[in-house]
């Protein structure tokens, strides 16, 4: 069984929209300033943990744009590693090993799961993220905590007044006033 993990850039006040520069937010780019050697090795673990990555269609636009020009080892495990697209308009996606899950894609999602195909991980994709949340599909939640109050803006979690319990795992905390909070799902 495949677990699935989130992994969030998520500021004080529960944003995780436009942390790296995407013009949808007039704070765009909020990550920015907390840029560091321990963040991205950090993000290099994460996905090189990863065996496969899970978005929604805003994200792999970004992604699919940016990715495949750069080079290095996190370029290249993004690159590389089977890709599935969450989206009801993308048809033919042009990013190698990207699969698109359509109309069903909860049922598609559960069997990914089901199978023994090491961690999927889930970066940014605020909607996806909700949807995972709502139908219970999250395994482990990773927030990268950044010290700064963006005053509104996409949040990932559900507003169906549902409670969905996690336990904590790990924290750690860089010298930039960023921290990592790991959730995981408590046994059945």
């Amino acid at each position: 069984m495949s677990t699935l993990f989130i992994s969030e850039f998520i500021s004080l006040d529960g944003v995780v929209e436009a942390p790296g520069g995407e013009p949808t937010h007039p704070q765009t780019g909020w990550t920015v300033p907390y840029a560091s050697a321990e963040n991205m090795a950090y993000k290099l673990e994460e996905v090189t943990e990863a065996a496969s990555l899970l978005i929604g269609r805003t994200t792999y636009q970004m992604f699919a744009e940016a990715w495949p020009t750069r080079d290095g080892e996190f370029a290249d495990a993004m690159n590389s590693m089977p890709k599935y697209v969450v989206s009801s308009t993308l048809q033919s996606p042009d990013w190698k090993n990207t699969t698109v899950l359509g109309v069903d894609w909860a049922a598609d999602v559960a069997r990914l799961k089901a199978r023994d195909g090491g961690p999927i991980m889930v970066a940014g994709s605020a909607t996806l993220v909700r949807g995972l949340l709502e139908r219970r599909l999250v395994d482990e939640l990773r927030l990268m905590v950044f010290p700064v109050i963006i005053g509104g803006g996409l949040r990932c979690f559900p507003d169906d007044r549902e409670k969905l319990p996690f336990d904590l795992v790990d924290t750690r905390a860089w010298p930039n006033g960023v921290m990592l909070h790991t959730y995981r799902r408590p046994a059945a």
